[in-house]
C-alpha cells in the first residue's frame, strides 16, 4: 500500500499567528513541530499497513520539513517551482492521500491564517461554482488519479470547511480558531498522538474510501485582490475577465484546469511584486 502525505504548516498544533512563521520570528521552532506532526502521520500509516509513504512539503518555499528528523521510512518531496505544487509526485500508483497541517480558505473564513494559495493576491476561488480552499482542490485533483482523500488535520473551522466537499474524510482538530490570528491551542503531543491513531485507523479501512471525481469540463473562477492581477492573467488566451478583479476559464479536466489556475496565480503574484506589466521601463 502506497500513501501520499501533503503537508502544510499553518494548521499544525501551536501555530496561531503569521509572525510565528516568519524567518525572523519563531519559524525554526514551528518547522520542528511540523516535522513531528508529519512523523505522527507516517507512524500511523505504516502501523496501519502502508508499505510506502511519500511526503510533499507544501508550505511557502516548500522546504520546511527537516529531513534529518523525518521518519526514515518515508521519502520527501522538497523545493519549489513545482508544476503540481502541494501534490508534486502524486500519480495513480498511490492508494490514498493524507493532509497534515492545512488551513482554511481565503474569504470570510475565521480559520487560523486562512488563505488560498497566495494570500497576497487571491480573494476567492471557485470550481464549477463551488467555493474551495487548497485541500478541497487537491482532493479533487487526487480523485482524477483515482486516489481517495483519507484524512485531514487543522483547526476546527478548516475541518468543517473541507467536510462540505469531502464529507467522508477522517479528521483531527489541532486547535480551535478564535479569529484569523488567534486560537485556543491543544498541546502538540496530544495532537500528534491522535493523528497517529486516526491515520492508522483510516489506513486499516482504506477500502471504505472512494476518490472524489469531478467530471469535465471544469470551470475555475478566481477573484483577485486587485484589477492589475486579473488583467495580467488575461494574457492567457483562454482566460476571460468577468469583473475588473474576477477571471474565469474552462478546461477539459481538473488536472489541466489546476495547472492553468497555478499559471494564473503565478502571474498575479509576479504582478503584485512588480515583475510583470512593464517593458523597457
Amino acid at each position: 500500500m502506497k500513501l501520499f502525505i501533503s503537508a502544510d504548516i499553518e494548521g499544525i498544533a501551536g501555530v496561531a499567528t503569521i509572525q510565528q512563521l516568519k524567518t525572523n520570528g519563531e519559524y525554526q521552532r514551528f518547522r520542528k513541530l511540523m516535522t513531528s506532526e508529519v512523523n505522527a502521520a507516517i507512524r500511523g500509516a505504516f502501523t496501519g499497513g502502508a508499505d510506502e509513504v511519500v511526503v510533499a512539503d507544501g508550505h511557502g518555499n516548500m522546504s520546511n520539513i527537516i529531513i534529518e528528523e523525518l521518519d526514515k521510512r518515508a521519502r520527501l518531496v522538497s523545493g519549489n517551482n513545482r508544476v503540481m505544487a502541494q501534490l508534486e509526485g502524486l500519480d495513480d500508483s498511490f492508494d490514498g492521500i493524507i493532509f497534515i497541517g492545512h488551513h482554511g480558505r481565503e474569504g470570510d473564513s475565521d480559520a487560523v491564517i486562512s488563505h488560498t494559495l497566495a494570500g497576497i493576491c487571491v480573494n476567492e476561488m471557485k470550481i464549477n461554482g463551488r467555493i474551495v480552499g487548497e485541500t478541497e482542490m487537491n482532493g479533487m485533483v487526487a480523485g482524477a488519479y483515482g486516489v481517495p482523500s483519507l484524512f485531514i488535520s487543522g483547526d476546527d473551522i478548516y475541518v468543517d470547511e473541507v467536510k462540505e466537499t469531502l464529507p467522508n474524510v477522517e479528521s483531527v482538530v489541532t486547535k480551535f480558531a478564535r479569529n484569523r490570528i488567534a486560537a485556543e491551542l491543544i498541546h502538540p503531543e496530544v495532537v500528534q498522538q491522535e493523528i497517529q491513531e486516526k491515520v492508522e485507523g483510516v489506513v486499516r479501512r482504506i477500502a471504505d474510501f472512494k476518490p472524489f471525481i469531478v467530471d469535465g469540463p471544469v470551470t475555475f473562477e478566481v477573484d483577485f485582490k486587485g484589477p492589475q492581477q486579473a488583467q495580467m492573467t488575461s494574457t492567457i488566451p483562454s482566460v476571460e475577465m468577468l469583473t475588473p478583479t474576477r477571471i474565469t476559464f474552462t478546461c477539459e479536466d481538473i488536472v489541466t484546469a489546476y495547472k492553468q489556475m497555478w499559471a494564473c496565480v503565478i502571474i498575479a503574484i509576479a504582478c503584485t511584486n512588480g515583475v510583470t506589466g512593464s517593458v523597457n521601463a
